[in-house]
């Protein structure tokens, strides 16, 4: 099983490829610019409004005007204060601090913003008294001010916050994943032991009754288990799954000589598509098994993989046993029937099952259905070859 890398803990290093160039930047300014455009036009017609309905009015072009002042003025001020403010987000252990440094920088950003809509005010309008104008912005623009910096301050809080909140799922959604594929890995390393104690076993009897096939036997083993081992994929295509179940059949038509035949038919169309890593040996074991390992006489094993709309079907069925109980008990306490279930549930959820039903006159199938997940072809595939 592999273990968890202290790497991955570790946060994603900048993409310096997707840093905005040029050409972002200038949209982003354009964007500024027009938010604070819409600003001035937005209060200028609510100011003339309001002094419409209370019956004195000016002309619009001296609202348009005002309003350009004030908010113009905030609009050049802002970033210089955000840029100057604390960046670190407004949390413990640093709370206080944080949030005296902004007060302060809002108090100085206000004052700054009213003396100079006031300069600003005098310089258009010449014929005001800048005593007047400074008033009047103290009066009537000083809270806007405050409130528009503490509004951005938010904004920048609530952004650091969603971000910090994508981070965090991030990084989960990656340790579930791990999560899920160690399981997956231990699932897979939970059926070796089995599969070789009980081929090992049958290896040591075989040897005293016919040493050559007991070499033979091995030599399949050690090939077999060689691929096991050497091979960490989850899914595999169904080529290469048919291959290695047929090295393991070849261990078994060793052992059980005449009285084992088997047979595996295949649509043409589906070797290259995908199926969990090790899902058939452990199903045809049990056949063999529960079948010929238990009864008297032959038994024949079949394997047949078929298309149903977009599933990928497979049958694996003896002709001589029958079920030793209720299939959900066997699902329950067979190391085989429960890691398979439990391998086909990590990986594609309720997009696949298994089924065990009993034929007549004698015989037990296993159904497996599979979403048709197609592989992309690699030079280390072999042809298919089926004894």
């Amino acid at each position: 099983m592999r273990t968890m890398s202290a790497d991955f803990l570790q946060p994603d290093p900048p993409d310096v490829e997707n840093r905005p160039g040029f050409r972002q930047y200038a949209l982003r300014g354009l964007g500024y610019v027009g938010v604070w455009v819409v600003l001035v036009m937005l209060f200028a017609m609510i100011g003339y409004v309001t002094d419409s309905l209370r019956g004195h009015v000016w002309e619009f072009n001296a609202y348009l005007t005002w309003s350009f002042i004030q908010w113009s003025t905030l609009a050049l001020l802002l970033p210089v204060a955000l840029w100057l403010a604390p960046h670190e987000a407004i949390e413990p252990p640093h709370r206080g601090r944080l949030l005296l440094a902004n007060f302060g920088v809002s108090l100085i950003f206000t004052v700054t913003a009213v003396l100079l809509g006031a300069i600003v005010t005098n310089f258009v309008l010449p014929n005001t008294n800048i005593g007047e104008q400074l008033s009047e912005f103290l009066g009537k623009h000083a809270a806007t001010d405050f409130l528009a910096y503490w509004l951005l301050v938010g904004v920048r809080q609530a952004l650091h916050f969603y971000e910090q909140r994508m981070r965090r799922e991030l990084h989960a959604t990656r340790l579930a994943a791990q999560l899920a594929q160690s399981h997956l890995q231990l699932l897979r390393m939970q059926l070796h032991p089995h599969f070789l104690f009980n081929t090992l076993h049958a290896a040591a009897t075989l040897t005293r009754e016919d040493a050559v096939a007991a070499e033979d036997m091995l030599l399949r083993l050690a090939e077999l288990l060689r691929t096991y081992l050497d091979d960490e994929r989850q899914e595999i295509s169904l080529r290469e799954e048919l291959e290695l179940v047929d090295l393991y059949l070849g261990i078994q038509r060793v052992r059980f000589k005449d009285r084992l035949t088997t047979r595996v038919d295949v649509d043409p169309e589906l070797p290259r598509y995908a199926v969990p890593n090790l899902i058939l040996q452990p199903i045809v074991e049990n056949a063999i098994q529960h079948g010929i390992g238990k009864q008297v006489g032959t038994d024949c094993v079949e394997i047949d993989c078929y298309r149903i709309a977009t599933s990928l079907c497979i049958d694996v069925r003896n002709r001589n046993s029958m079920l030793a109980a209720p299939p959900g008990e066997l699902f329950r306490r067979g190391i085989g029937l429960s890691n398979t279930r439990l391998r086909l549930k990590e990986l594609y959820a309720d997009g696949a099952r298994i089924e065990l039903g009993e034929l007549l006159p004698r015989g037990v199938i296993c159904h497996i259905r599979l979403p048709l997940k197609q592989l992309a072809a690699t030079p280390s595939q072999r042809p298919m070859k089926i004894a």
